[in-house]
């Protein structure tokens, strides 16, 4: 297949046609993936360089933020925002705006680190939280430097509802900062994967050991958000083959299963799946059977090039594609693929530096 075809097939079968997402229109079918930048000013709040970044990609269909914070103790890395309280609210209202004005859609991604923490981010230098007391391996990046992971403090059973609260109050602010909408990041080895995964989860309450068990703490999440935010402007995004931060699971294909069919008939809007990460578990995985089992909107991701794209859309292995490092070098992504243009790389030693340098700056198309 020349380039031409595949351009064309771009414009004809799905890629940048127009999409209905939970009664939302959206322009194209591809997402801009949640993407840690590190940019946030002190006390977690987004700025005016946010604000030009996402608008600057607001052609897309939907735009995932970032990921969020919902407290000062879900905090994994420096330079992240969050959304628990006013002065947050305010400043994604300024990011919200500039992307409705440039007539985009965008979500805010709720996120609590859990065990991939340390004490230096965390209040009081406490250790971090987790669903057992299980370290990650290897180090991390603080302000002072890379220091090994420490053994997180396993959450007792009567904290867990506190924190489904912050979700739920996260989201209630998400609303409040003029989001269109929340995903819930369950994925990449964070406190929900954490909870879902045997590997991290050694509990035996009632949120350990069985599959089901294991599944209360997102599901009892997604029925908190539910009160607050309707369920067809919520997602839910998972990474079912990834071993990042560590992540292991004894029978990952039953446990996603069940994660999908649990979701499936919550009128969701869409479950989000990484499907190829740098840092993979070997096991081979069945993604179309988690797409079938959830019966729903399915955003596929995970290196997808515009050729892949077209073809997952094509043979409806997935409704919508989410970009990463192709948006974070391309604002203008869409129009460069309905032109057949030359597309920019990505610089990764900016991804995370702060600054508007590899930030705000990447060049557009002339004319």
């Amino acid at each position: 297949m020349n380039s031409s075809q595949i351009y064309g097939d771009a414009m004809s079968t799905g890629l940048l046609k127009p999409f209905n997402l939970g009664g939302m229109s959206l322009a194209n079918r591809m997402v801009m993936a949640p993407l840690t930048r590190c940019r946030a000013a002190q006390g977690a709040i987004s700025g005016s360089w946010a604000a030009t970044y996402y608008a600057q990609r607001a052609s897309v269909g939907l735009i995932i933020s970032e990921a969020t914070i919902i407290s000062p103790y879900a905090i994994g890395f420096s330079g992240v925002p969050g959304l628990y309280n006013q002065a947050q609210i305010e400043g994604w209202k300024v990011v919200t705006q500039a992307v409705h004005q440039a007539q985009g859609h965008i979500y805010a991604q709720l996120w609590h680190a859990g065990r991939a923490s340390h004490p230096d981010f965390q209040p009081g230098a406490t250790a971090p939280v987790a669903p057992s007391p299980i370290p990650i391996s290897g180090t991390i990046r603080t302000p002072d430097g890379r220091q090994p992971y420490v053994t997180p403090r396993a959450l007792a059973t009567e904290e867990v509802p506190g924190i489904v609260e912050e979700y739920r109050q996260a989201a209630l602010n998400a609303l409040y900062a003029g989001f269109d909408g929340v995903e819930i990041h369950a994925a990449n080895g964070y406190l929900i994967d954490q909870f879902l995964r045997d590997g991290s989860n050694r509990r035996d309450d009632i949120y350990g050991g069985s599959v089901p068990n294991r599944l209360r703490f997102l599901l009892e999440i997604v029925e908190a958000i539910s009160t607050v935010v309707e369920p067809a402007r919520i997602g839910v995004r998972v990474s079912p083959a990834g071993a990042f931060n560590d992540m292991r699971d004894s029978d990952p294909q039953l446990l996603f299963d069940a994660v999908a069919g649990s979701l499936a008939g919550r009128g969701l809007a869409y479950l989000h799946v990484i499907e190829r990460f740098r840092e993979q578990a070997d096991a081979p995985f069945n993604f179309v059977r988690i797409k079938r089992l959830f019966d729903g909107v399915y955003i596929a991701n995970g290196e997808y090039t515009l050729e892949i794209a077209q073809d997952a859309l094509t043979q409806q292995r997935a409704d919508l594609i989410s970009f990463g490092r192709l948006m974070i070098a391309n604002a203008d992504l869409v129009e460069r693929f309905r032109l057949k243009a030359e597309l920019n790389m990505p610089d990764e030693s900016t991804f995370y530096t702060g600054g508007s340098h590899g930030y705000i700056d990447y060049p557009e198309l002339e004319g």
